[in-house]
Formats: C-alpha cells, structure tokens, sequence
C-alpha cells in the first residue's frame, strides 16, 4: 500500500474530513480527523480507526498503522 490509498481508505471508512499519511509502504503514521470521534475517548478513537482497516490488517496488505492524532473536526481546526 502507498501513503495515498491508505488515506483514501481511512478517509472513505472513517468519512473524515482531514487526513495526513506518511510512511514506507511498509509502516505509516496517520493524523485523522472525523466527525465519527465526537464524544469518544482516545482509546475509542484508535479502536475505531483499527477496526475500520482490520481486513487490511489481517489480510497483510498493512503491516502497521501508527496514529499519531485522532482528533474531531473542531479539534483539527483549532491545531493549526
């Protein structure tokens, strides 16, 4: 996978509204915001995230995903 599928996928699964993805092909580190992560606590946030690239995950075409931010729309606003 590339940095930029997997930003498409995160963003079309999540419906996020901003998401940044580095990484190697082999382990990436993202930045995501979605309205989906309103109300949710950190933990919620990454199981969400987590879940929402399982297949990938247990099919090997995604080795590792690191998230670096999980924030809400508002929250990804108010960083810049």
């Amino acid at each position: 996978m590339t940095p930029e599928s997997v930003q498409a996928l995160l963003t079309e699964r999540l419906s996020a509204t901003a998401v940044e993805v580095t990484g190697d092909g082999h382990h990436f580190y993202a930045r995501i915001a979605s309205p989906r992560f309103e109300g949710l606590g950190l933990l919620a946030r990454h199981r969400l995230v987590k879940d929402s690239v399982k297949p990938e995950i247990d099919s090997g075409k995604l080795h590792a995903l690191s998230l670096e931010k999980t924030l809400t729309p508002a929250e990804w606003a108010e960083r810049a």
